[in-house]
């Protein structure tokens, strides 16, 4: 395994995953690591297999086979539970509460400060919304919800299942600089997207398709690797190739048979 893999480096670590959904097949083989305090982008199509991963991450995804560590800990242990926060694509909130009252609920739970849900609401932009029942938000700014019940207590591993989808252009931009406020001081996200322009703002990249990885490098990896100028003519290009796996901190693709070839 490469060096970013190491345990000591990495807030996450995946070996020979194998997972099945309704008897089907989803990820095959996936070996990788996330870095800690790094901003890691999961980006392919849909029915790729991010979700499912980032299931397993967590610990609500049964596995067939392979290893998940987080944070040195089995996926899902308890110990992890106030250290890890998963945002799932559904937001998660009570529509007869308010957004304060959906966050305070969480944050007792949590145990966290109750001065965490004014930090959360102020970093998510939700204070014009703060009174207003859940259920009368729009689809975004449910999902904002979601994201600021993440922050509560200040989690060393976020998982976000496509965090930007349905917010306008502005408020993207100010929740990937908060993103980069996390990770800053510390945090490591791992940030799913099918949006491929998002790639660009990601420290390193995960790109999936089918269950498999085609790439696990720096942006100006994979576009030097693939002589693209952006990410999403690199993923048309690996596809188009046919390559499975390029390596982290080389500039080469592993080929099925075993053998190298330079890039």
């Amino acid at each position: 395994m490469a060096d970013h893999a190491d345990p000591a480096s990495s807030a996450i670590v995946v070996e020979d995953l194998h997972v099945r959904r309704v008897g089907i097949p989803v990820l095959h083989g996936l070996s990788l690591a996330v870095p800690r305090g790094r901003i890691v982008g999961l980006l392919g199509p849909s029915g790729s297999g991010k979700t499912t991963l980032m299931r397993s991450i967590v610990g609500v995804q049964v596995v067939d086979s392979g290893s998940i560590r987080v944070l040195g800990r089995p996926a899902g242990s308890r110990e992890l539970r106030r250290r890890v926060a998963y945002v799932t694509q559904q937001a998660s909130v009570y529509d007869d509460l308010t957004v304060r009252q959906n966050l305070a609920y969480f944050a007792r739970i949590l145990g966290a400060a109750p001065s965490d849900v004014d930090r959360a609401i102020e970093r998510t932009e939700l204070g014009p919304h703060e009174r207003r029942l859940a259920g009368s938000l729009s689809g975004g700014q449910r999902s904002r919800v979601s994201l600021a019940a993440a922050l509560l207590g200040e989690p060393e591993v976020l998982v976000l299942d496509e965090p930007t989808v349905g917010l306008d252009p502005v408020l993207r931009v100010q929740l990937w600089t908060l993103f980069h406020e996390l990770a800053a001081a510390g945090a490591t996200l791992l940030v799913s997207s099918h949006v491929m322009d998002e790639a660009r703002r990601c420290d390193r990249l995960l790109l999936m398709r089918d269950g498999e990885l085609l790439a696990d490098d720096t942006v100006e990896g994979v576009l030097a690797f693939t002589g693209t100028a952006d990410v999403e003519a690199a993923f048309l290009e690996l596809i188009a190739r046919g390559e499975p796996d390029l390596q982290p901190h080389g500039r080469h693709l592993r080929h099925e048979s075993g053998t190298e070839a330079s890039g």
